[in-house]
């Protein structure tokens, strides 16, 4: 149950960068100094920047369940 529990942690924590690297820079910040300045292709959309923020925030939470779950497991082991 653990090692299920750690592989999806792996998965989402990989999803969960590939997300926040996707979401359009705001300017002036790290975001910038890496390119983030630059027009994004997903970004063209308010549709789509909506969307990407939804699932972003869905896999974050879905993050967060695996830790907690995973520290109860181990806690009570």
């Amino acid at each position: 149950m653990v090692l299920g529990f750690s592989i999806a942690l792996i998965v989402f924590s990989l999803l969960l960068m590939l997300l926040v690297l996707m979401h359009k820079g705001k300017g002036g910040g790290l975001s910038d100094m890496f390119g983030g300045g630059m027009q994004s292709s997903v970004g063209g959309s308010s549709v789509a920047e909506r969307n990407l923020d939804r699932i972003t925030v869905v896999v974050g939470l879905l993050w967060a369940a695996c830790i907690i779950a995973l520290g109860v497991m181990m806690k009570t082991s």
